[in-house]
């Protein structure tokens, strides 16, 4: 079914119920309508900020009564234009940003109760103050949003050891596209009574309701934390050095990060304020956080020690403060942003089995230069939890925009091998970003018929006028 245009009459209805101050229309959205990759520019009608749960119940209910879509906003950040409306449509955007209580904390309960616009950063900074930590750590901390981590099920580089927002992730308080406002964050690490509806509400980016609240699963505090940065033969190799590293050391690598030589040069290139931690220049790298308490320091001194001994690494810098671990991270956090200024033609979302990833990246790479052999391939990502991210660019001194003058339908090209390659090993073409407007085709052409069945039946019987992020997923 499809939503109804924006009236005169419903637009001030939509005003009054948020009051004044708390709507913005004209130019003073278009902060909202901007994709942080720059595909593509959005459309709105309007964009409410409400400040409760209860101002929002009030404003879906309206809006299904009148058959108005809504978008939920988050930070803004998301990576496949599901914040973003790209068909010109008279949608209206519902931006969190003013629920941003932390409502409440507990070192006992281990959780912290964020209402959906609470920055990442500041339920970190939370978490640390009374000496715990919440494992969800992404390169947007300090701009995304806690209710867009959780709609978009987001995963970072700490997944490995903490999992994903729906792993850390106890209780939600959610409105439905009714208007009705589903209650249930209590922080219970069991409870068996029925369909897990904080489940079905992650990860469904905003297409069956509007997440509102989160209780978030506390860790403790390690003692003491390392940053490492190794020089390693292949994906392979740095595969081979984490199962290594967790069999000698159990469960305390936080993060386990690949990189090739490629990004690392594009990241010099772009940040003169960077600096290459080594001498001589090796094909792929890793870059890896330990975090321990301190009776396992000897442990993990002889554990290094042997890695080293055994050449299961070409070489390695071990960060000695905390400015160090910050620049050897800052060499694969500013991937983004290089990969925008160099002019990425195409970036993916890919995840695969552990023991396909040296396949994946082998393969991938020759269809990619079979293809075209003058582009230019990155390869980094969450090795330990199989999520690698393939960059493709141009020849080294040809913009985007040169290429695809010469090549128009170079983009599409360039994906339908990656996901062609990603299918072949038995991936997804969606890791971490979901699927938002950006890869609705992909998800029809690559996804189980079944289970598509089975979400657009849910769709259907959760928002049968879609109201919900309409044009998202499906």
């Amino acid at each position: 079914m499809e939503c109804e245009h924006m009236t005169d009459a419903a637009l001030q209805n939509l005003k009054d119920i948020v009051g004044a101050g708390a709507w913005y229309v004209g130019k003073d959205i278009d902060r909202y309508l901007e994709d942080p990759r720059g595909r593509a520019h959005g459309s709105a009608a309007i964009v409410l900020c409400p400040s409760d749960t209860v101002t929002v119940a009030k404003i879906i209910r309206f809006c299904n009564e009148n058959r108005i879509g809504v978008i939920p906003f988050g930070g803004g950040t998301g990576g496949s234009l599901g914040h973003i409306d790209t068909s010109g449509g008279q949608l209206l955007i519902l931006s969190l940003e003013r629920m941003k209580r932390i409502r409440q904390i507990s070192a006992e309960d281990d959780v912290i109760v964020a209402e959906a616009g609470v920055i990442l950063a500041d339920i970190q900074t939370e978490a640390d103050n009374i000496g715990r930590i919440f494992g969800l750590s992404l390169a947007s901390d300090g701009s995304c949003t806690i209710g867009g981590n959780m709609a978009s099920n987001a995963g970072g580089i700490q997944t490995l050891r903490y999992g994903n927002a729906r792993d850390l992730c106890l209780g939600i308080e959610a409105v439905m596209p009714d208007g009705s406002i589903l209650n249930a964050l209590q922080p219970l690490r069991k409870d068996n009574t029925g369909y897990d509806l904080r489940h079905l509400l992650i990860g469904s980016e905003g297409t069956l309701g509007v997440i509102t609240a989160a209780t978030l699963k506390l860790a403790p505090k390690p003692d003491q934390d390392v940053t490492m940065m190794f020089a390693v033969e292949s994906p392979a190799a740095a595969l081979a050095l984490l199962h290594r590293l967790r069999r000698d050391l159990g469960e305390v690598v936080s993060a386990f990060e690949l990189m090739s030589s490629l990004g690392l040069s594009l990241a010099l290139r772009h940040f003169p304020d960077l600096r290459d931690p080594f001498k001589k220049s090796y094909g792929w790298y890793v870059i890896a956080d330990l975090a321990f308490a301190s009776g396992l320091s000897r442990g993990i001194e002889k554990c290094l020690e042997g890695i080293f001994e055994k050449d299961l690494v070409l070489d390695g810098v071990v960060s000695s403060s905390n400015t160090q671990s910050k620049a050897l991270w800052n060499l694969r956090e500013r991937a983004f942003k290089y990969n925008k200024y160099e002019g990425a033609l195409y970036s993916s979302d890919t995840s695969v089995p552990l023991g396909k990833i040296a396949e994946f990246v082998d393969q991938t790479r020759a269809a990619l230069l079979l293809y075209d052999p003058h582009l230019r391939v990155n390869f980094y990502g969450h090795i330990g939890d199989g999520n690698i991210h393939v960059n493709v660019f141009p020849q080294d001194g040809t913009s985007k925009s040169e290429h695809l003058d010469q090549q128009p339908a170079a983009i599409s090209g360039i994906a339908t091998i990656i996901h062609e390659e990603t299918n072949t090993c038995g991936g997804s073409i969606s890791a971490e970003h979901g699927i938002g407007r950006a890869k609705t085709a992909t998800l029809k052409q690559y996804c189980d018929p079944t289970k598509l069945a089975v979400m657009r039946a849910l769709k259907k019987a959760l928002d049968p006028n879609n109201i919900m992020n309409p044009g998202a997923i499906f």
